[in-house]
């Protein structure tokens, strides 16, 4: 049953994919203002953080490849000096298939130690779909470990690995003065988050990242999120609930010594994911991790 919703997945994102090469010609950037100097850019992939200033431009994800003149054009409206630096707030082709093209330009590009390993080969997500390995000029320059921070715009920005949730190589990009945070696909505004379980990601893992970085933000603080509006603390923690709450009933059923199918017959996610193939296969893979 596993493998019959794997393949399920995989060919669901193949073809996604493919759709999505097909419309980018009708995909419109649409720029959206956060706070001051930083804004962020809605297109296809990942929400895209930037920051704009005398010392240039500081985006955070870059989207896919054939976006890059759009998304170069947007920024345009906003200043006319170049992007100097790409964070990469994990490796996935949704928030970094864009690499190459800002690599080739001159930016250079930041990313978690682990997040530029994933790209230095090809991946096969927890989806099943395959990434591509990324070739030299767009694969991060710049990595670290736990956390780094440089000044830029005025802004001090600190990059922060809040330990392995999405993937095993998550960054959340804190701009410290404006009180703004992108939290990459750690924290998302659509209703289940992926996690990359082939790649490191865990529910466990996404909890407990989520609780680090609730306990480094504020009421007044503006989360741009991996994916969707703009949010806030209250947002974020609803969130965590709604992730500690299927991972008690994951947790139930493991106790209970229940088979996948069974699990499923319990509805974890009840009141959280409508039901069908999607919430199901989230459910197993989430649930291989208690078993």
């Amino acid at each position: 049953m596993k493998n019959l919703l794997a393949a399920i997945m995989a060919c669901t994102f193949c073809l996604t994919l493919q759709l999505q090469a097909q419309d980018f010609d009708n995909i419109e950037i649409v720029t959206h203002h956060v706070k001051d100097n930083i804004y962020y850019l809605e297109g296809s992939g990942g929400n895209i953080g930037v920051i704009v200033g005398d010392d240039g431009v500081l985006i955070v994800d870059d989207q896919f490849g054939p976006l890059t003149n759009k998304i170069e054009a947007a920024i345009t409206d906003l200043t006319k000096l170049p992007v100097t630096f790409v964070v990469n707030s994990h490796f996935h082709y949704d928030h970094t298939d864009g690499n190459e093209n800002f690599g080739r330009a001159g930016a250079f590009i930041v990313a978690q130690d682990n997040a530029r390993r994933r790209m230095e080969s090809a991946q096969v997500l927890a989806s099943g779909y395959s990434q591509r390995r990324y070739d030299e000029v767009g694969l991060p320059k710049i990595t670290f470990f736990d956390a780094m921070r440089f000044y830029f715009n005025d802004e001090p920005i600190e990059i922060v690995y809040n330990g392995p949730g999405h993937t095993d190589g998550d960054a959340q990009i804190f701009f410290l003065e404006s009180n703004v945070v992108h939290t990459g696909d750690m924290f998302v505004r659509y209703v289940l988050p992926f996690i990359d379980q082939n790649n490191g990601g865990s529910l466990d893992g996404m909890i407990e990242a989520t609780d680090r970085l609730a306990s480094k933000i504020n009421d007044e603080t503006i989360i741009i999120p991996g994916h969707g509006q703009l949010s806030n603390r209250d947002d974020l923690l609803n969130y965590r609930e709604m992730l500690v709450t299927i991972r008690g009933n994951l947790v139930r059923a493991k106790v209970e010594n229940l088979s996948p199918s069974e699990m499923l017959d319990t509805e974890p996610a009840d009141g959280f994911a409508p039901t069908g193939d999607g919430t199901d296969a989230w459910l197993l893979r989430a649930y291989d991790e208690y078993r």
